[in-house]
C-alpha cells in the first residue's frame, strides 16, 4: 500500500498552516484528523484562502480534530510506589488496534501497542525495545508479542519498520532493534520463535543493505563501502522538510545557507538515528547548521546490524540450514573485525563514529561508543579502556551523560536517556565491570525515583549533571509518560536485585 503524507494530501493548506506560526508544535498539524473528505477540505480552502479576512485558524478548527494526546492526565497516587505507578501506566499508554481514517497520517496497526507518551501518540521503533524490557519485568508478554507482530506487519507491508506508524515517517527507519525484540521473545517462547520471524528479519536486513553488491559504487542509500567491507550509515529516502516540523526545517535551511536537499537529508538522517539532535552529527560541535549525518558511519548502527546478522544466522541454524547460517555468521564476523578496527581510536582508547568522506574519527565521546561492549564485539582490553572513559568522562551524579558536549541539543550534555543507560550498564557487565555498572544503575534509579517523588511522573529524558534541574533542549518540551524510561527503570530494578 502507498501511504501519502499530510503535506502531499493537503498541499498549500498544509504549508500555510505551518507558515502561520499559530501552532508552536508542527506535529499537531501533521497528526490532525479531518472531519470530512480531505479533497473537499482542500477545495474549499483554495476557494476561500485569498479572500480578505479569511481566518486559517478557524478553518483548521472547523475541519479537523486534534489527535488525542497520550499524556498521562491523572494525579499520581502517592501511596503507589514507583514500580506500582509504572505497572498502572502500561494500560494508560496502550492503544487498541487501529481503524483506518481517511486523510489521517496514522498508519493503522492490527494489534494493540504501547506508545511512549506525551506528544508521541503512535508506536516508535527503537523506543519499543526498551519499553518491552519493562513489559518483560511486569510479565506483559501479551503486549510484547503484539508489538512485535505489528513490526512484522510493517515489514511485510512496507519492507522495513518506519520511524513510527505515521505516513510522514515512511522515508526512514530507526536504529534496528527488531532482532533484539525477537531475542527477548525467545526467552519466553524458545528459539523456534526466531525462525517464525526469519522472513521479516531478512527483509529488514535487505532494507539496510540495499544494493550493497553494486559494483563501482562506494555510497548508496544506507550502505558505504570501506575497502572490501560494506558498512552502514543513517539515511532518509526523502529530501524535503519534515512534515511534523515543516516550518522549523524551512527556517533552519534559510539560516544555514546550505543547499536545501543536502541539509534536509542530514536532518532526516539524524532522525533515523533517534539522536535528533546531537553534536555527534555536527562538523562544528556547537552548530546544527553544520550537521553532516549522511557523511558519518555510526558505531552503534553497525553494532546493531552485527546483531541482526547473528540472529539471522541463528534462525538458519535452528532450521538446520547450515550453509545459510554460515553465510550470515561470516558476514557478522567480517563486520565485527571492521568495528573493532575502524571505529577504535588507539590514542583515546574509545569507540567513535567514522567520517567516511574525510576518513577520520570524529572524536566526540558519546554513549554510543559502548555498543561494542553490549554486543560483545570489543576485546577485553578495549572494554577495560572504555570502562575508564565512561567513569571519568560520562558518569555523572544521575547516571551516564549522552555526550561530553553542552550544546543545547537534547542528545547532548547535561541530558541522560534511559536506553543509553541500559546499553552502557549491560555492556560493562558483559566484560566484568559489575561494580561500575552497579554504580551507574544506582545513580540512574535514584534520579528517576527523585523526579517521580517530586512530580509524580517518569519523563522522556533527565538532567544527570544537575539533579535539581529538568532536562532541556530539543524541538519540544520535556514529555511525560514515558515508555522507555518506565521500561529501563523496571528492568534495572529487577537486575540489581539479582546482582
Amino acid at each position: 500500500m502507498i501511504y501519502k503524507a499530510p503535506d502531499e494530501i493537503y498541499g498549500r493548506l498544509f504549508i500555510d498552516l505551518h507558515a502561520s506560526g499559530l501552532w508552536s508544535d508542527g506535529k499537531v498539524i501533521a497528526d490532525a484528523i479531518p472531519l470530512r473528505d480531505p479533497q473537499d477540505i482542500v477545495a474549499e480552502y483554495l476557494q476561500k484562502c485569498d479572500i480578505h479576512g479569511f481566518d486559517i485558524k478557524d478553518f483548521f478548527q472547523s475541519n479537523f480534530k486534534l489527535q488525542s494526546g497520550a499524556a498521562v492526565e491523572f494525579v499520581a497516587d502517592n501511596k503507589r510506589s514507583s514500580i506500582q505507578h509504572i505497572e498502572y501506566l502500561w494500560d494508560l499508554l496502550s492503544r487498541p488496534k487501529d481503524a483506518y481514517m481517511n486523510g489521517s497520517s496514522l498508519i493503522p496497526l492490527p494489534f494493540p501497542y504501547v506508545v511512549p507518551g506525551g506528544r508521541f501518540n503512535e508506536i516508535y521503533y527503537w523506543d519499543s525495545y526498551f519499553t518491552m524490557l519493562g513489559l518483560r519485568a511486569n510479565g506483559r508478554w501479551d503486549l510484547i508479542k503484539n508489538m512485535i507482530d505489528n513490526f512484522a506487519y510493517l515489514i511485510d507491508t512496507l519492507g522495513y519498520i518506519p520511524n513510527g506508524n505515521r505516513t510522514y515517517f515512511t522515508g526512514r527507519s530507526q536504529p534496528p532493534y527488531f532482532s533484539l525484540m525477537i531475542q527477548l521473545l525467545a526467552e519466553k517462547m524458545g528459539d523456534s520463535i526466531i525462525v517464525h520471524y526469519l522472513s521479516q528479519l531478512e527483509s529488514e536486513y535487505k532494507f539496510w543493505m540495499s544494493d550493497s553488491d553494486i559494483d563501482n559504487v562506494s555510497v548508496h542509500k544506507r550502505v558505504v563501502k570501506v575497502g572490501n567491507s560494506s558498512l552502514n550509515r543513517y539515511y532518509d529516502n526523502h529530501r524535503s522538510p519534515r512534515a511534523e516540523m515543516y516550518q522549523d526545517d524551512i527556517n533552519l535551511q534559510r539560516a544555514s545557507g546550505r543547499a536545501a536537499e543536502e541539509l534536509f537529508l542530514d536532518i532526516r538522517s539524524a532522525c533515523e538515528s533517534g539522536w535528533d539532535f546531537s553534536s555527534r552529527w555536527f562538523t562544528d560541535y556547537s552548530d546544527i547548521h553544520q550537521i553532516a549525518t549522511s557523511k558519518i558511519l555510526p558505531v552503534d548502527l553497525n553494532c546493531l546490524l552485527y546483531n541482526l546478522e547473528k540472529v539471522i544466522a541463528k534462525a538458519y541454524a535452528v532450521k538446520g540450514e547450515t550453509d545459510s547460517a554460515n553465510n550470515y555468521e561470516a558476514k557478522a564476523e567480517a563486520r565485527k573485525l571492521k568495528i573493532i578496527s575502524l571505529f577504535w581510536d588507539e590514542h583515546e582508547e574509545y569507540f567513535f563514529d567514522y567520517h567516511y568522506d574525510t576518513q577520520t574519527l570524529n572524536g566526540c565521546i558519546t554513549a554510543a561508543g559502548m555498543y561494542p561492549l553490549f554486543f560483545n564485539i570489543a576485546t577485553q582490553e578495549q572494554a577495560d579502556a572504555c570502562a575508564e572513559t565512561v567513569q571519568y568522562f560520562l558518569m555523572k551524579e544521575g547516571g551516564i551523560v549522552t555526550t561530553t558536549n553542552e550544546t543545547g541539543q537534547q542528545w547532548d550534555a547535561p541530558n541522560g536517556w534511559a536506553p543509553l543507560q541500559w546499553m552502557t550498564i549491560i555492556g560493562l557487565r558483559n566484560y566484568g565491570h559489575r561494580d561500575l555498572a552497579m554504580e551507574i544503575s544506582r545513580r540512574w534509579l535514584h534520579l528517576c525515583e527523585r523526579v517521580y517523588q517530586s512530580t509524580g511522573k517518569f519523563v522522556e529524558k533527565y538532567n544527570v549533571m544537575d539533579m535539581s534541574l529538568e532536562a532541556g533542549g530539543g524541538e519540544y518540551p520535556v514529555q511525560d509518560g514515558f515508555g522507555w524510561s518506565n521500561g529501563v527503570f523496571s528492568a534495572l530494578q529487577k537486575l540489581i536485585k539479582k546482582k
